[in-house]
């Protein structure tokens, strides 16, 4: 299996205020190894950068006033992700802002309909019922080192992600790219639904109001982007019976 395990950097927070990606970098995983091959792009926005938003990146419009805009890098980021199945934090925000930058350069075909997406946020969240997921808490709770990781940047976050991700999913990563090792097993990414969701002994967790609405924002996304509908909405059906 190829997986692309991808990170973004924007302007601001809101894709319908107008905000643009100006960071990209993607890692690739094959059959659970980093293989060393990465994607990773500046972006000229073309627009101011917000200053809450420049806090967390440290990218400057300065810094990114000969950089190529999202058109010139399009191809080469098209061909790295196509077919992938995209591991990505906090999907519906990466994958928002991504589908804006094709609607801009006239591009027809959605990032859903280009590969398969795997949000490692809301598979940590079914994990970690009730706990802190963001990728600094996941990091310390799965022994990842990030203490390289002072301010956000797509290519850093997304090789951090990579190591999470196969930790998280039943295996260990290593986010040496020269000498990437080996990870066995998968004990939880591949499980069925209905397996996932009966471990014995575990608490009963209520979802909050924003957990409900960020599942449900993830879930029209997916219905958005999928010609064969959600697999979710399937499983529901099935737990509801005739």
């Amino acid at each position: 299996m190829r997986q692309v395990v991808l990170d973004t950097e924007t302007t601001g927070l809101e894709v319908s205020q107008g905000h643009r990606v100006i960071e990209i970098g993607c890692v690739e995983i094959k059959d659970r190894r980093l293989t060393g091959r990465h994607f990773h792009e500046y972006l000229n926005p073309g627009r101011a950068i917000d200053a809450g938003a420049e806090a967390v990146h440290g990218i400057s419009l300065e810094f990114l006033a000969d950089k190529p805009d999202f058109a010139a890098v399009s191809e080469d980021f098209f061909a790295f992700i196509e077919g992938a199945e995209l591991v990505i934090h906090n999907a519906s925000f990466d994958v928002g802002f991504l589908n804006q930058e094709l609607k801009l350069v006239r591009e027809k075909r959605k990032v859903g309909q280009r590969c398969t997406i795997v949000d490692s946020l809301a598979l940590a969240r079914m994990r970690y019922p009730g706990q802190k997921n963001s990728l600094d808490a996941l990091c310390k709770r799965l022994g990842v080192d990030n203490s390289g990781r002072t301010l956000h940047g797509a290519l850093l976050d997304a090789q951090i992600l990579a190591e999470v991700f196969l930790v998280m999913t039943g295996g260990q990563g290593n986010l040496s790219l020269d000498a990437p090792v080996e990870v066995k097993g998968d004990q939880f990414h591949n499980q069925p639904v209905e397996k996932i969701h009966n471990h014995a002994g575990l608490p009963e967790v209520r979802v909050s109001q924003e957990e409900q609405a960020a599942h449900e924002e993830m879930m029209a996304l997916l219905r958005a982007d999928s010609e064969e509908g959600c697999v979710w909405d399937q499983v529901v059906l099935e737990k509801q019976g005739p």
